[in-house]
Parts: structure tokens; sequence; C-alpha cells
């Protein structure tokens, strides 16, 4: 799972051949959707209404609803990039297909966003880090490295 670089991609073919999958981090293709809704939709109720579909089609094998449904919203070709949201979401999704396949992950019981990963990564660092700022706050940081040291051996 990853945000969409080719080159994690790349890697996972390289490392992994028929064996490994890549998904896209569901939250990053959100973003997209995100701001293709506020291209297509001109009411904020309505953004919202367009979203939760199109996150429900992701979910269901429905990509290519979702994909016919931004290439008839496309902005038109005279348009600048950085003016184009949907242009860009339908680019980004239509270049990553293979990639997007959250209803296979969902009937595995397998995350399909990297949340849960990043978040309890954030919370066991800070936790380790507090317990040796707490140790050397306390005048502990001798007794704690030897009894790490003594497991790492």
């Amino acid at each position: 799972m990853g945000d969409g670089a080719p080159w994690i991609a790349k890697q996972v073919k390289k490392n992994f051949g028929q064996q490994g999958s890549y998904l896209v981090d569901f939250f990053h293709v959100c973003d997209y959707l995100s701001a293709a809704a506020q291209g297509i939709k001109p009411e904020p109720a309505q953004q919202q209404a367009w979203l939760s579909l199109q996150k429900e089609r992701l979910k269901t094998d429905g990509l290519n609803a979702l994909l016919n449904e931004l290439q008839s919203n496309l902005e038109s070709a005279e348009t600048a990039e950085e003016l184009a949201p949907v242009r860009r979401c339908w680019r980004y999704l239509s270049q990553r297909q293979d990639q997007l396949d959250y209803a296979s992950a969902i009937s595995q019981s397998l995350p399909i966003g990297s949340g849960e990963i990043e978040s309890a990564h954030r919370y066991i660092v800070q936790k380790r880090m507090l317990a040796l700022r707490v140790c050397r706050a306390n005048g502990e940081w001798q007794a704690c490295w030897s009894t790490h040291s003594r497991y790492a051996a």
C-alpha cells in the first residue's frame, strides 16, 4: 500500500512479482476525488453526496462507473492543469486501475488505508521516546541502557 507513486508500484512488482500486489491508499485517492467533487458539483452538500457515491463505487468494483462519471465532466482541453481537478483525478485513477482493487482487499479483511499503520507507528515511537526522556530526566539513563543492552546481545 502506498500513495500511488509509480516507483513504489515498480518496486513491489520487482521484488514480489505475481505474489505481491499494490494498493493505492484509499485516503490519497479520496483527496483527488474531493477536489474533483468541487469541480463537478457547485454546492457543498452536493459535493459530499457525490463524493460518498464515488467512495462506495470504489469499494464495490464500481471503478468503471466512476471513471465514466469523471470523463463526462472533464474540463476543456484549454483549461490549465492547475484549474482542472476533474481531469487530474481522472488521469490519476485511470493510470492506476490495477492498484484500486478495494473490493478484493475488503473481502479479505485487509486494510485499504495506511492510517492504522501510520497511527500505530506514531504512537509507538512517541511512547518509546517519552520513556527515554523520563529515564534521562530521572537520572536513570545508564540503568535504562544497561537493561536494554542486555537484550540486544
